[in-house]
């Protein structure tokens, strides 16, 4: 599916004079946008504190064992929230269904071992590149072009070789990028297929119940501590559950570029977050790369509003 396929999140209003609808439903329109914004500022600044509480468990638990514990807290949350009634599910929903349950056991996963490996700013920097391609794939715009070409060179930046460059860390991280993209489109697809919450929650419960004999098996080989298991169901509130609950709200009053543009905001909050929970230090150029993307997304977010509707 291309970004083009998607729908808004909500319908489009009918031409009508100028002193008539258009006036009334502006007003309207707006808050709709505000509060999607607030929305996923408040799921990025949730979904980097997670990850820093996912990090504090790794010593003990390791990346799959925090996965594990974060998918089965998620799910409950989720089922609890959403209610579904996959009995009722159509062979047509079940498939956005499966493909974003395991979209979350890929993309945890993948960005955990990033995280544990190179940092929690530079792995969620270029896991961000996921929704940043789904933001300027469809585009047309000059402006959208430099600003992909800004955010190319400060990744470049964030990436340059050295000797103790960590390659598998950052192929995990870009992993992430690729399940972050498709965690956007299959999210949009349910808010239209499935009434509430009822998607993202069954999908949930379908990667819980795959992470349950892998789980398991690590949670056996490594008892956990009583403050690791605290951090790990930590990072399922934080980093699964209150982000799954705010995209999927945010998805249905932002368009999913904008979405998607809008949300490269979470390089800054997780170099912030690093560095004050975790202690990870950024260089003064890779600061300046963070701060590159994030004035690219600025740019790409305020210009030509028109074009956001």
């Amino acid at each position: 599916m291309t970004l083009e396929e998607t729908p808004r999140a909500a319908p489009r209003i009918p031409a009508a004079p100028v002193d008539a609808a258009p006036a009334e439903a502006a007003p309207g329109h707006t808050r709709q946008r505000a509060g999607g914004v607030a929305l996923m500022l408040g799921s990025g600044l949730s979904n980097q504190v997670g990850a820093s509480m996912a990090a504090l468990a790794f010593p003990v638990l390791g990346p799959v064992g925090v996965v594990a514990v974060r998918q089965w807290m998620a799910a409950a949350v989720l089922w609890a929230a959403g209610r579904p009634r996959p009995r009722a599910f159509t062979a047509a929903q079940w498939r956005p269904v499966l493909g974003l349950a395991l979209v979350f056991a890929t993309m945890n996963l993948s960005l955990y071992v990033a995280v544990d490996r190179v940092g929690l700013g530079l792995a969620v920097t270029l896991e961000f590149l996921g929704p940043l391609t789904i933001a300027l794939a469809a585009s047309r715009r000059r402006v959208d072009a430099l600003c992909a070409v800004a955010v190319g060179g400060a990744v470049v930046v964030l990436t340059r070789p050295t000797p103790s460059t960590d390659y598998a860390g950052i192929a995990s991280a870009l992993l992430a990028a690729v399940c972050w993209g498709s965690y956007i489109v299959l999210n949009r697809t349910l808010g239209r297929t499935l009434p509430g919450l009822q998607g993202p929650a069954a999908a949930g419960a379908v990667s819980a119940l795959l992470y349950l004999p892998v789980g398991a098996l690590v949670l056996w080989h490594r008892p956990p501590t009583a403050a690791a298991l605290g951090y790990a169901v930590a990072a399922g509130l934080l980093s699964s559950a209150v982000p799954y609950l705010a995209d999927v709200l945010a998805l249905r009053r932002v368009p999913a570029r904008f979405f998607g543009v809008f949300m490269s905001v979470n390089p800054l909050f997780a170099a912030l977050v690093g560095l004050v929970v975790l202690g990870q230090r950024l260089d003064a150029a890779a600061w300046l790369a963070v701060t590159v993307i994030v004035a690219a997304n600025t740019v790409a977010v305020t210009a030509s509003p028109s074009r956001r509707d």
